[in-house]
């Protein structure tokens, strides 16, 4: 009898064919001798929709809600049926005895594997590959060490609890709030607490009255002071009057040393990484969207297998991973990584590092170097700048801290103390890795900056001390971008409303709003939603998006109603809390939602109405600017008709290189810039024939590596000289 393998994706299943010695190509699978290959295309089998319970639910009506299926359905999404259907035929050969579940190892991959096994009807035994990346290596030792399938029954009870229960508060909410205002609102457990935690942000904004404030700092001979209030130890003051008085009183005096400290401090290397942290720091860095850096990090994961699982919540490993960092140094030990990877190579790994932690992994351990041997070459330059960013931080694990003397001076004039601090690094350690790339968050204040200190001891005197009144203006808090919201999602209990300590510690504890997982494509559908959009790289909130808040009830818009969720769920999947229990509350809190909306005496207003005529039911359009677009949109839901005027393309400005507008339709349309430039699509074509497009840097590396043992003074290389490239 032959074993049949699901994986979550074609990638996947191919690698493990390889290993497994399948290499026989059939429909929608590829078989070996002992097993057979199969995959889905992430979900092949989902829930059903309303309409599939009563063809009566194709039409929203607010007299059918509550939706409450006894059992929910399950149904082949549509653009997956032919592999569906491939997978179903394997399950049922006479000659398979098992099956082993092979998705991503977590909640979801375990919900995608069960509900194919389910609508297919399987009765076959099952097991359970367990493994965080997709290396050869991996692979062979995750076959070696097969699990029970049903060892994992509990997770995927969390997994289908989480599914029902956003199906039922989510398709009743926002049938609700469609069908009571007459416009596609939509909502749920995770994106409309985002939208609140912005419209908070937008609140503090608009109520920020600034204020001035005053300084004073001396310098003389090469040394800066600043002023410190003896009472409340600040830097400033907001009484003018006060530190113009103190200048006038302190100017002409000689300053005295009173207190020189010189300590030797320790800084270690920030933990490694897991999702959520690498996406803020892309966006950082790079300007990745949250999406863009998972997309980029699930190809270097599945194609190119050099990095390790990337959905995890987890900055550490686990102790069982230690004895592999040597081989995973040598995989990743390419320039410009060589020498820094022999520094450490030979250096033993306690078990005991600060970043190994047993009690703080849970499904997969942080996002680290697999033992693949890597190419760099075969990388796109987006991948190259993510992988640049696990390794570096990997590889500074690895490294002793970085060791600096502080020396912290206090001065007075008069009776005002005023202060300055140095600071020289003795031990590079872990920052070598980085080199002068890596920025310190000092947690001093940022008045008393460091300096380089002459030589001074306590007693010695300091002429010709000239004082300055300095001043500034407070700052409201900034508005989100997409790195600080999605870390503003990870943290969201200083935007609870209750201030409830026990429900702020479950919002710690479950990781925030949503998962690593899914926040990413939670503001993608914000955006997509038009209840959010982007100036610049600044997020607002759209007229629809404060509308919705004010009509949304309001357990819809508190973080604590997540983290509620996600702890429970955490339960289900470590056996503490029954399914049924859990449902049973969901059920009866989707009612409560539902009738709550039925009764809301609000109203809603389109505030974006165009004189554009629908050409499909002839009703004015709606203009919405989405994440990268213009678009109109009618606003009869029913119709759903929506046409994109304008969109964010790559093509760059020639005069100021920022990326254009593409806007209008068919030949007509024409590229916009910020900085006022225009050009026709035609001349553009025509600009980029003459400049070379179409040649990608990918292409001029593969050539340049061709030729490496040839003469390069070729018809091809005289032609690529003459080539532009976009940066």
């Amino acid at each position: 009898m032959k074993a049949l393998v699901i994986a979550e994706k074609p990638s996947v299943a191919r690698d493990i064919a390889r290993v497994l010695k399948c290499g026989k190509n059939i429909s929608g699978a590829i078989e070996g001798g002992q097993y057979i290959v199969t995959w889905g295309l992430g979900h092949l089998v989902t829930l059903a929709d309303p309409e599939d319970y009563d063809p009566k639910y194709k039409a929203w009506k607010l007299e059918d809600l509550p939706l409450m299926p006894k059992e929910f359905k399950l149904e082949v999404i549509r653009q997956s049926q032919k592999q569906y259907q491939a997978v179903k035929a394997q399950i049922h050969r006479k000659d398979v005895g098992e099956i082993i579940i092979a998705t991503d190892a977590g909640r979801e991959g375990e919900l995608v594997a069960r509900l194919i096994l389910v609508k297919a009807g399987n009765k076959k035994p099952i097991k359970r590959l367990w493994i965080s990346s997709v290396t050869d290596k991996a692979i062979r030792e995750g076959f070696a060490r097969l699990r029970n399938g049903h060892d994992y029954d509990p997770l995927y009870d969390a997994a289908l609890c989480r599914a029902e229960a956003d199906w039922l508060v989510g398709i009743n909410a926002t049938r609700a709030l469609t069908c009571r205002y007459n416009a596609q609102l939509s909502c749920g457990r995770v994106q409309t607490p985002t939208l609140a935690i912005v419209a908070k942000r937008e609140e503090q904004i608009r109520g920020f009255v600034p204020r001035t404030y005053y300084g004073l700092r001396a310098s003389a001979k090469g040394i800066t002071l600043i002023w410190k209030d003896g009472k409340s130890g600040s830097t400033r003051t907001f009484d003018r009057e006060r530190i113009q008085g103190l200048r006038r009183a302190l100017e002409g005096r000689e300053a005295e040393v009173r207190e020189v400290k010189a300590a030797r401090k320790k800084t270690c290397a920030p933990l490694l990484y897991d999702l959520t942290e690498l996406q803020k720091d892309a966006y950082k860095r790079f300007g990745f969207s949250p999406k863009e850096t998972l997309n980029i990090m699930q190809r270097l994961y599945e194609n190119h297998k050099v990095l390790t699982y990337p959905r995890t919540d987890s900055r550490y490993i686990s102790s069982d991973i230690v004895p592999t960092i040597k081989d995973r140094l040598e995989a990743c030990a390419v320039s410009p990584y060589r020498k820094l990877a022999a520094k450490v190579m030979r250096t033993a790994v306690s078990p005991k590092a600060a970043f190994v932690n047993d009690k703080k992994v849970s499904d997969h351990h942080a996002i680290i170097p697999t033992e693949q041997y890597v190419e760099l070459t075969h990388m796109t330059n987006e991948e190259r700048k993510i992988y640049d960013l696990v390794v570096r931080r990997f590889l500074s694990v690895l490294y002793p801290p970085a060791e600096y003397k502080e020396i912290q001076l206090t001065a007075a004039l008069g009776e005002e103390s005023f202060y300055a601090k140095g600071r020289r690094m003795l031990k590079e350690g872990w920052r070598e890795v980085y080199g002068a790339d890596e920025e310190e968050e000092s947690e001093e204040d940022e008045d008393v900056k460091s300096q380089s200190l002459p030589r001074l001891e306590k007693g010695d005197r300091i002429e010709g001390v000239h004082l300055a009144v300095t001043e500034g203006k407070t700052k409201p808090p900034a508005r989100f971008n997409e790195g600080t919201l999605l870390a503003a999602m990870e943290n969201p209990a200083a935007y609870m409303e209750s201030h409830d300590k026990q429900a702020a510690k479950t919002l710690g504890e479950t990781g925030g709003l949503g998962t690593v997982a899914t926040r990413a494509d939670i503001m993608d559908k914000l955006f997509g939603s038009v209840l959010l959009e982007k100036r610049g790289n600044e997020i607002y909130l759209t007229s629809k998006a404060k509308q919705l808040l004010e009509l949304v009830p309001a357990d819809l818009k508190k973080p604590e109603l997540t983290a509620d969720w996600e702890m429970k769920l955490s339960r289900i999947a470590d056996g503490k809390l029954k399914r049924s229990a859990f449902m049973r509350d969901i059920r009866d809190y989707a009612q409560a939602v539902t009738e709550e909306i039925r009764t809301g005496t609000g109203t809603f207003r389109h505030d974006n109405l165009t004189n554009t005529k629908c050409p499909v039911c002839g009703k004015r359009m709606l203009r919405v600017k989405g994440k990268n677009a213009e678009l109109l949109v009618c606003q009869d839901r029913e119709c759903g008709h929506r046409e994109t005027i304008a969109r964010a393309s790559n093509a760059r400005c020639p005069v100021c290189h920022k990326k254009m507008m593409l806007k209008g339709q068919g030949e007509g349309q024409v590229f916009v810039c910020s900085c006022g430039y225009k050009e026709k699509l035609s001349a553009f074509k025509e600009r980029r024939k003459k400049e070379g497009a179409g040649v990608s840097k990918r292409d001029v590396r593969k050539y340049l590596d061709r030729q490496k043992d040839e003469p390069v003074n070729t018809a091809f290389a005289d032609a690529l000289a003459g080539i532009k490239l976009d940066q």
